[in-house]
């Protein structure tokens, strides 16, 4: 058993952060069930060189840097559904999803648009990318207008991805919108939501932000949080009688310290849910030659969760990594479109 199937034989469903389709390909035959994507993601794959001639098919039938942006970004998704979509009809729609994010620019600051304003076009995106597609889940940010769009897309029969959460606060806000969808549908048995929660970007807050932290406890934060909302979320569940799990994801898995082993999130989480790793950190994983068992109910002491609670402001936490997100949300599809007129030049 390779560590990467050990680790999906704890209990896990490893979906990997990438459409590429030679990584997806790698990682399917290592264990992975389905797939996310974003801008940067798709901006990265462009810049490769290896879809040129797909962009200047669609220049040449004139379209504009923005259609053939989300044609690329369909195209690159469509193609991982592929590769999982006897998954999903095997486990009947509980695994082998491909995440599809919505427009990041409804989220640029320039454009203050108001949260209804931003729920609305997130409603009317999310059912046109989700149309006829069987293995696609629709992505949206847990922002004020996000959230707000929740219950509409979920009743719509949409099945969501709901990313950018970093507090209980937001997640719980997202639960209780799916909750409220889900509750206005007549057919429950298809209805699949996930929460990604971030792990890593919290600790690389804290080490800034609350350098008084004990070395117990610091770097312990993101997986600390994303344990309790995990717990939270197992329990809501559970009594609600759905066919498919509502599940928690485990984002930004990758370390941001050199310092850090490379399996140091993938291995807190191992054990239950899903965890989307970047390509990197998988292949670190294979490499490491290690066996990973369940840890993802397991908390440190108490005396670091005291300090923890006593010293991390979770909603100044969220603040400023909400501003720090919705930056790198919108700014990656810029570049993006800037890439694009580019390779038509």
């Amino acid at each position: 058993m390779t560590p990467l199937q050990s680790i999906v034989a704890a209990g896990t469903k490893l979906w990997l952060d990438s459409v590429d389709p030679d990584e997806i390909a790698r990682n399917r035959a290592f264990g992975a069930t389905g797939a996310t994507s974003n801008p940067i993601i798709i901006a990265d794959l462009l810049k490769t060189g290896r879809f040129d001639a797909d962009i200047q098919a669609l220049a040449a039938k004139g379209h504009d840097d923005e259609a053939i942006a989300w044609a690329m970004t369909d195209k690159l998704v469509s193609d991982a559904q592929t590769v999982f979509e006897p998954v999903w009809a095997e486990t009947k729609g509980n695994d082998g999803w491909v995440s599809f994010e919505l427009d990041p620019l409804l989220e640029d600051p320039a454009r203050k648009l108001s949260a209804a304003d931003k729920a609305a076009q997130y409603v009317a995106l999310g059912k046109k990318w989700a149309a006829g597609r069987t293995n696609r889940m629709i992505k949206v940010p847990a922002t004020d207008g996000g959230l707000l769009c929740l219950e509409e897309l979920v009743a719509a029969g949409v099945c969501v991805n709901v990313t950018l959460i970093f507090s209980e606060r937001q997640y719980l806000a997202a639960q209780q919108a799916c909750w409220r969808g889900i509750q206005r549908l007549a057919d429950k048995s298809k209805v699949k939501t996930v929460y990604s929660i971030f792990v890593s970007r919290l600790d690389v807050y804290t080490e800034k932000a609350v350098p008084d932290l004990s070395a117990a406890a610091q770097g312990q934060v993101g997986i600390v949080n994303a344990k309790r909302i995990w717990k939270l979320n197992r329990d809501f569940w559970a009594g609600k009688g759905l066919p498919l799990q509502q599940e928690m994801i485990f984002a930004s898995t990758g370390t941001k310290k050199k310092e850090d082993a490379a399996w140091k999130y993938v291995e807190a989480f191992a054990g239950s849910d899903i965890e989307t790793n970047p390509p990197a950190t998988n292949a670190a994983v294979q490499a490491s030659g290690r066996t990973f068992t369940a840890h993802v109910s397991e908390l440190p002491p108490k005396a670091v969760l005291d300090e923890i609670d006593a010293k991390v402001d979770m909603q100044k936490l969220e603040e400023v990594l909400m501003a720090e997100g919705i930056a790198k949300f919108a700014d990656p599809h810029k570049a993006l479109l800037q890439l694009i007129a580019s390779k038509r030049g």
